[in-house]
C-alpha cells in the first residue's frame, strides 16, 4: 500500500489566504486562487486541478490503449476548459435552471494514425477512469477531527 493509498491527498493552509500547500504522497504542489479572484496566484486554483486530473488521466488512458494495440500514436495533447453556463444552454443536460460546470476537452492525436484509430482512440478518452468519475454520482462524505 502506498502512501498515498494511506494518507489521501493532504491539503493545508492558512485561514488568511487562499494558497495551499498540497501533498500527495511524496510530491508537493501549491494551489491558490488568482490574483483577480483574491489570490496570490502561487499555484493552480482547484479547477485547474481538477481539470488536470481529466486531461492527463485522458492523455494516460489513450497512450495506454496505442500501445496495447501497437499503434503508432507519437504523443497525444490533451486541453481542458472549465467554465460555468446556463443550463438552458445545454441541450444534453438534465438539469434545464441555473448554471452548470462545464468541462470542454480538445484532444490531438500526433502520429501516422489512420482515421478509425482516431475515431477509436477518441471513444477511449471517454472511458478513462477520472471521466468516468466526474459523470458518475459522486459520494463525498465529510467528517470533523481534532487536530493532530
Amino acid at each position: 500500500m502506498t502512501t498515498t493509498e494511506r494518507a489521501g491527498v493532504i491539503v493545508q493552509g492558512a485561514a488568511s489566504g487562499y494558497a495551499q500547500r498540497v501533498t500527495i504522497g511524496r510530491h508537493e504542489l501549491t494551489a491558490d486562487e488568482p490574483i483577480d479572484a483574491g489570490g496570490t496566484d502561487t499555484g493552480p486554483s482547484p479547477y485547474d486541478l481538477l481539470a488536470a486530473a481529466l486531461g492527463t488521466c485522458t492523455s494516460m488512458t489513450i497512450g495506454y490503449f496505442a500501445r496495447k494495440r501497437e499503434w503508432p500514436l507519437e504523443s497525444v495533447t490533451v486541453q481542458v476548459r472549465h467554465s460555468k453556463v446556463h443550463a438552458a444552454d445545454c441541450a444534453s443536460c438534465e438539469t434545464k435552471e441555473g448554471r452548470i460546470d462545464r468541462l470542454e476537452r480538445t484532444i490531438a492525436l500526433i502520429g501516422p494514425l489512420n482515421v478509425g484509430q482516431r475515431q477509436e482512440l477518441l471513444k477511449i478518452a471517454e472511458r478513462c477512469p477520472v471521466h468516468r468519475t466526474l459523470t458518475s454520482k459522486i459520494d463525498i462524505r465529510t467528517s470533523l477531527v481534532d487536530p493532530v
